[in-house]
């Protein structure tokens, strides 16, 4: 596969062109969305977003989302207030201690995101240097939303690495603990996410999609930049800010 679209590429558009069965905007291959998700607290207040990721759409249909994050692109991730990166403190107060937010830039290869609308996780796909496929990640999350900049979502810790060999591992089962320990997440929604973990494993073991679909060979258009982080990445939807 290869990046396809036609005259969006490399324009940076934005403004949708298409509507899904639900009325809800599509995007064309090449244009830029935000791709975002919530802090955690408890209950609804306080769940600004700590994630942002700039992103270039490479096909969104009823089936699939798929987009690619390149290399270099500047993000917005969570920080300890102390400006401690978060896989730095120690996992006891990792929740518990004050954070703020950061802009860095995505210093990896390009990271190509695949999302099946309705499903309570997005999987991503990672290559070395020389473009040689290295592995599948299952980010276990809230189904994501759609708004007319981008999707929104909430991440639940845990996660499974998925290998070309077709082996795979739980990822962050500590983190997933601890957020319970800490009051981040009740054991109703773990036990949901739990749930969605086994049911991606049996799309794993079953070799389903997106895993069989030959992503691995995707190549981003060249004529593609890299979108530029909005000074308002931290928006509110229309519909939420009325």
């Amino acid at each position: 596969m290869t990046g396809t679209g036609g005259p969006a590429h490399g324009t940076g558009r934005t403004e949708p062109h298409r509507t899904d069965t639900e009325g809800t905007a599509r995007w064309e291959p090449g244009d830029h969305i935000l791709w975002r998700y919530r802090g955690h607290a408890p209950g609804r207040a306080g769940r600004a977003f700590h994630i942002c990721r700039p992103v270039t759409v490479v096909q969104d249909t009823d089936e699939l989302l798929a987009v690619w994050m390149a290399p270099g692109t500047e993000c917005v991730k969570p920080v300890i207030a102390d400006g401690t990166p978060v896989h730095e403190e120690p996992l006891a107060t990792r929740y518990t201690a004050p954070r703020t937010t950061a802009r860095t830039r995505w210093s990896g290869n390009g990271v190509l995101k695949l999302a099946q609308p309705g499903l309570p996780w997005s999987v991503w796909l990672f290559w070395e240097h020389d473009w040689q496929f290295r592995s599948w990640y299952v980010n276990l999350e809230e189904p994501r939303t759609r708004w007319s900049g981008g999707v929104d979502s909430e991440d639940h810790y845990l996660d499974i690495s998925v290998y070309p060999d077709r082996s795979w591992l739980w990822r962050d089962e500590d983190e997933f603990e601890q957020a319970q320990r800490v009051g981040l997440m009740d054991a109703r929604t773990a036990r949901g996410v739990r749930d969605a973990g086994r049911a991606a494993v049996e799309v794993i073991r079953a070799w389903g999609a997106p895993f069989s679909d030959g992503w691995e060979g995707w190549r981003p258009d060249p004529a593609w930049h890299v979108p530029a982080l909005p000074a308002d990445w931290d928006r509110l939807p229309a519909r939420q800010a009325a």
